[in-house]
């Protein structure tokens, strides 16, 4: 029989609530409580949540937890986390971990001291075919990787009324899209190929100085448009588009494409890796499907199926060929494996930790520092 666990959430934003949702569905995990700034009460009765709370503090002390999932703007990760920790409760934290790499490497510290499991949410690991390039790439299935490039594009930032706290720097830190979607897919390639980023040349840039604030709370991905005399302007000082140069640690080289602008693009991941024996392409838009292409042979488009996917990627997939596993299922794998490390610390954590999450924030560091002196900058 599972062990049993109790978790507080601490944001009911959008990706609070489905925090909540996946881990109702792991069945061994019950949310016992949630903290929000507005409205904690009201909306722990509209998720059936015991407990809410307007500061996570009260929350910590009064409710007995073992977990603390923290899904609140980037700058307020640090203290949460501290505190967490501090009172002996596991901590999974949204990305970007931190707003500085002095604080992640607190934090990194600290859950070594207290000996307490530490994840940082990059799912995207987690869908079964990413999983299963990674056990190509270590199988050496691509023979030697010569390059890597890919991107991830999302729209909902591309009007100058379209405005989150992620815009500024002083709650994201010192870059806005980089940190938010482009650590997601640095963490992923390096996750599946194996490889380490070494050095890195980037150009930022910001299309709207000024954009447009509602006067009325606006939830994140929202299309609401209100007249133009409810904004306030607002100055921005973090990137639209970031366009980034990368050297690998076996010598191979890439490129990622990163904006936050790119109309009618969702929220589209794409991975494309090459190799001396063969190469394969993989899109979010395409979640299920892994084209394997090859010089001399038929391309193969490996499409998921428990039955076709390596062994160990068969485990992380939860339903049939034909069954398609997106957003909501990575995120259910992911805490599967977190929670589970909990009462077994010895089993191999495939889950981003936070060194992960400080590996992240170099990176970040590294490429704003490369795109404000316009030059190549070593990790």
């Amino acid at each position: 029989m599972m062990k049993k666990f109790k978790a507080g959430v601490v944001g009911i934003g959008f990706i609070g609530v489905a925090h909540i949702e996946a881990l109702r569905r792991l069945g061994n995990v019950e949310v016992l409580a949630l903290t929000n700034e507005t409205d904690p009460v009201q909306k722990a009765a509209h998720l059936n949540v015991p407990h809410g709370f307007a500061d996570y503090r009260e929350m910590i002390d009064t409710v007995d937890l073992d977990m603390i999932h923290i899904c609140t703007p980037n700058h307020t990760h640090y203290e949460i986390a501290t505190y967490a920790m501090e009172r002996g409760i596991h901590v999974l934290c949204e990305k970007p971990m931190t707003t500085t790499v002095e604080e992640a490497e607190k934090l990194v510290q600290l859950a070594k001291e207290k000996q307490l499991v530490h994840a940082i949410n990059y799912h995207n690991r987690f869908y079964p075919i990413t999983h299963h390039l990674r056990q190509m790439a270590k199988e050496a299935e691509f023979g030697e990787i010569f390059s890597i490039h890919g991107g991830y594009i999302q729209d909902w930032l591309l009007f100058d009324t379209d405005f989150n706290w992620r815009l500024i720097s002083s709650k994201s830190g010192k870059t806005r899209a980089v940190a938010d979607i482009g650590s997601h897919w640095l963490d992923l390639i390096e996750y599946m190929t194996g490889l380490k980023i070494v050095e890195v040349f980037a150009a930022f840039r910001t299309f709207y100085d000024t954009r447009k604030r509602s006067i009325h709370p606006v939830e994140t991905f929202s299309q609401a448009q209100q007249p133009r005399e409810a904004y306030e302007d607002i100055p921005i000082d973090t990137e639209d588009f970031a366009s980034i140069l990368l050297k690998f640690d076996n010598g191979a080289l890439g490129n990622t494409t990163i904006s936050q602008m790119f109309a009618g693009e969702k929220n589209r991941i794409s991975v494309f890796i090459g190799g001396s024996k063969m190469s394969a392409q993989w899109d979010s838009n395409d979640i299920s499907n892994l084209v394997i292409g090859r010089r001399d042979e038929p391309n193969l488009v490996l499409t998921k199926d428990p039955g076709l996917l390596h062994p160990q990627s068969a485990k992380i997939t939860g339903y049939p060929g034909g069954h398609v596993e997106g957003f909501p299922d990575a995120f259910k794998q992911t805490f599967k494996q977190i929670y589970a490390s909990i009462e077994d610390p010895t089993m191999e954590k495939e889950y981003a930790t936070f060194e992960d999450g400080l590996r992240q924030m170099i990176l970040c560091e590294r490429i704003y520092e490369s795109a404000q002196t316009n030059r190549w900058v070593k990790i």
